[in-house]
């Protein structure tokens, strides 16, 4: 790939509650419509072992977020009976099992800015303080506190990349470099004026 300036790739995984509900197609066209390229797209069974390494966390992160947790079911008036740091693992426990519940659609997409532009589209984690007109805000009512309550990973729809050194992490577990695409798009002819074949003009 000729690297444009600002040019970089992210990658999104459709999960399972995408797929089940029939959203792939709209999800994709947001996507779309703002200029992104799909350099790669499958849909596939993640393994148990690929989705720990794509989250790929620690007992730093699993301590933190056990703490709030403790909090909130403190709040909810919930028996709290393990340490905090075994209700951060859940949370990784819980979202390897909702992935495994159906297929789901990996992509690559590519473009300026585009890990930014991508967590823009999505919104917030937290579906329930996602903006209107966001994918987590227009397609779900789930939120962090009703998924601890039910005890299973939130339904937010979507994994995207947080940065562009993450997103290179992240799509070599699920693609091959062989496995992406490598063409120019109307859209790039336009932003970086170059010819369709890639070439400068």
């Amino acid at each position: 790939m000729t690297k444009h300036p600002n040019q970089e790739r992210s990658l999104v995984l459709l999960k399972t509650d995408a797929v089940q509900r029939s959203l792939v197609g709209e999800i994709i066209k947001r996507f779309e419509q703002t200029g992104l390229k799909i350099s790669a797209m499958k849909m596939v069974n993640a393994t148990e072992a690929q989705l720990l390494d794509h989250y790929n966390k620690d007992d730093a992160w699993y301590q933190k977020k056990g703490e709030g947790i403790v909090e909130e079911l403190k709040e909810q008036g919930t028996e709290v009976d393990r340490e905090p740091i075994e209700y951060g693992k859940d949370i990784i426990r819980t979202v390897v099992t909702y992935m495994q519940a159906s297929p789901i659609v990996a992509l690559v997409f590519e473009g300026n800015k585009a890990t930014s532009v991508v967590t823009k589209i999505v919104g917030s984690t937290e579906p329930s303080t996602s903006d209107v007109g966001t994918i987590r805000g227009d397609y779900t009512v789930d939120s962090f506190s009703h998924a601890t309550y039910e005890n299973r990973a939130v339904r937010n729809l979507v994994h995207q990349s947080e940065s562009p050194e993450e997103a290179e992490r992240e799509i070599a577990i699920w693609f091959k470099e062989d496995e992406i695409m490598k063409y120019t798009t109307a859209q790039e002819r336009i932003l970086y004026d170059v010819n369709l074949d890639g070439t400068p003009e």
